[in-house]
């Protein structure tokens, strides 16, 4: 993308009313502007019209629908975090801030231009680079998510670890990620996806180093652990399990929780389908969890059944969702995701 069309961009993004721009892919993969009118609620009804991504499946995806209230509180973040732009349009903080609120209401190309023009201004910042990895694996583009994250992962190199605020916070608003472990763990499921699960491996130790809390043990030890049964590592995997147990201290990862003590046998496949809800985005991985579990214990037929249902359903920008497609593509086109023989 152009910095004329950059900037285009993330001026009608900043725009009080009426005509907005947003991005969109083209032929070829190359970006156009396209001009969109706002409707009462803050949506952009043409941009319900164009895919906010393609699926690992050839399929378009586009923009998630929220309720009214959500909607309309995350309009009035994206509001506040406009303004603040506008005051200090240089400062890193306030370009991530505008990105994060736009991808909160599934604006996620016009995220990607924000820290794009952000990194034109801060070429290393491994938390721009962290944010940018992070939505492009929303929107499928595995190799710009894996580029941006391995650069952050070298910059970020001797740097002290600290909290990254949530822009969604769990119920306690206690942040539980940090910058370390939110590359990693990105970096990690990059690969993963790719099928890279020797590389995938490696992120998720690394990011194992610094997850400090039982929630984000939980969510790394469960792509760990996977992984780990994808290489055929089984009692390496075992190993993993050993420190989980039912009294954790967890307060947003209720569900990378349960499928661990699922895999360690103390919780049925029926209780963990049965803890979940259809309208959150834990439903899909959840299922993925479990359609994971089917598959490294020689069941295709039936992960491949639960991964087709987890494709069928609405929250595409879960990982859980990502994770089936790539299984679905994996199955149908060995190489369309990327192929496990192709570690190197």
């Amino acid at each position: 993308m152009s910095q004329a069309l950059n900037h285009l961009l993330i001026g009608g993004v900043l725009a009080a009313a009426g005509a907005c721009w947003g991005c969109r892919l083209g032929a070829g993969g190359q970006r156009s502007a396209e001009p969109f009118k706002r409707a009462g609620s803050g949506e952009l009804t043409a941009a319900s019209r164009i895919p906010e991504a393609i699926s690992l499946l050839a399929t378009p995806l586009f923009r998630p629908q929220l309720g009214p209230a959500s909607r309309a509180h995350r309009d009035e973040e994206l509001k506040l975090a406009g303004t603040r732009y506008r005051q200090t349009p240089r400062d890193e903080g306030t370009i991530i801030w505008l990105g994060r609120r736009l991808a909160y209401l599934g604006r996620y190309h016009q995220a990607i231009a924000v820290y794009t023009d952000g990194l034109s201004r801060h070429p290393d910042s491994y938390k721009l680079l962290r944010h940018r990895g992070h939505r492009y694996l929303t929107v499928r583009r595995l190799d710009d998510a894996i580029s941006d994250l391995t650069r952050a992962g070298r910059l970020i190199q001797g740097v002290p670890d600290e909290f990254e605020p949530d822009g969604l916070p769990n119920p306690r608003n206690i942040p539980r990620s940090t910058s370390h472990t939110n590359i990693y763990y990105h970096l990690g499921l990059a690969w993963y996806l790719k099928g890279r699960f020797e590389q995938a491996l490696v992120a998720y130790r690394r990011c194992l180093e610094y997850s400090a809390n039982d929630d984000m043990r939980c969510a790394t030890s469960y792509w760990l652990y996977v992984t780990l049964r994808r290489l055929g590592r089984d009692r390496e995997a075992a190993a993993v399990l050993e420190p989980i147990g039912a009294d954790m201290d967890i307060i947003e990862n209720f569900t990378y929780h349960e499928l661990l003590l699922m895999f360690k046998g103390a919780r049925s496949i029926p209780q963990v389908l049965g803890s979940l809800s259809a309208e959150s985005i834990d439903d899909a991985t959840g299922r993925y969890g479990v359609g994971a579990w089917h598959l490294v214990n020689g069941e295709q037929e039936t992960a491949l059944e639960i991964f087709q249902g987890i494709t069928s359903g609405p929250s595409w920008p879960a990982f859980g969702y990502i994770a089936a497609e790539a299984e679905l593509a994996r199955s149908g086109q060995e190489n369309a995701v990327g192929t496990p023989a192709a570690d190197s």
